[in-house]
């Protein structure tokens, strides 16, 4: 289940740019910052304290908060495969304003690249990642 949730560094990325939001999870640096628990009570017994934990938003949360707060709206999709070019994950994230009753379209970012140094292409899971650090680029850039 720990990958429904945001990494420990993008959550603390959230945190800073003022996330707040209900989580029914938490990271624990102190015993182990890349496994989040779902049990406070149990977190809580384990280490005797509460300063150090830290919220893990679901991604679907994360991508909810930035379209909520900042108008930021994220979509991943695949594109197929053509001739010797092998199909990929790219990312587009857009600003939409509304102008009468229609709506423009600004994009906000190049796709990040999509493909590991090895050359292979990410899994839907990675361009997430990589999506969702766009987004924390660009509202700290703001």
């Amino acid at each position: 289940m720990n990958k429904e949730f945001v990494t420990y560094e993008q959550a603390l990325s959230l945190k800073e740019l003022g996330f707040d939001e209900p989580c029914i999870g938490w990271y624990n640096p102190q015993v182990n910052y890349k496994k989040v628990t779902t049990d406070k009570y149990w977190a809580f017994h384990l280490t005797g304290e509460w300063e150090n934990f830290k919220l893990a938003p679901l991604y679907q949360q994360a991508f909810r908060w930035f379209r909520e707060k900042y108008n930021l709206h994220a979509e991943i999709t695949w594109s197929p495969s053509y001739e010797h070019e092998p199909g990929k994950w790219s990312d587009a994230i857009y600003e939409i304003t509304f102008v009468d009753v229609s709506y423009t379209k600004e994009w906000k970012a190049e796709a990040p690249d999509m493909q590991r140094a090895n050359g292979k292409q990410l899994t839907y899971e990675e361009a997430e990642q990589a999506c969702l650090d766009k987004l924390i680029e660009i509202v700290k850039n703001k």
